[in-house]
């Protein structure tokens, strides 16, 4: 059994032996591999702003006692434009809370105790992308968490009366 075991043990690595110079010669005796080549986008230069990660935002605002601040504005980052009436500064706005690692656009937590101060009927609805992410978020002026929020993305959203 023992004698078996080994002979067919001799006979395998006989065989691997032989077929192995037998692959090497097919791609000739000293070729080094093709190399695979590099997909072409690597070879193009990055875009400024990806679609995925660029800030495009549409902000509709109502109700805020003043008529050249409502309406519906595009704001467009890197490159900064739009309709918005303060693209420059609300773009500058939104980096720098993105640096502070805030989330401007999230609502008031539930069980959140807030004050219970009105701050008028001025609506905002912001949708669009930024910082690599969809959101729809809905803004007012309904309590003190809520005029906070409104305030913290000034100029984004407009000054009320």
């Amino acid at each position: 059994m023992l004698r078996r075991l080994a002979l067919t043990a001799v006979v395998s690595l006989a065989v691997l032996s032989a077929a192995a110079p037998g692959a090497a010669a097919a791609s000739g005796p000293l070729t080094p591999p093709t190399p695979l080549p590099l997909p072409l986008p690597l070879l193009l230069p990055l875009p400024q702003g990806d679609d995925d990660t660029r800030t495009r935002l549409t902000v509709t605002v109502s109700d805020t006692g003043a008529p050249s601040a409502e309406g519906t504005f595009t704001l467009e980052c890197d490159p900064v434009g739009g309709s918005h009436p303060a693209a420059g500064r609300a773009c500058d706005r939104l980096a720098e809370l993105a640096d502070a690692g805030a989330d401007p656009f999230a609502p008031v937590p539930r069980g959140t105790m807030c004050t219970l101060q009105f701050g008028g009927p001025a609506t905002a609805r912001v949708t669009g992308t930024w910082q690599g992410r969809h959101l729809d978020a809905v803004f007012s002026r309904a309590d003190g968490c809520e005029i906070s929020r409104w305030n913290n993305l000034r100029p984004v959203l407009p000054g009320v009366r």
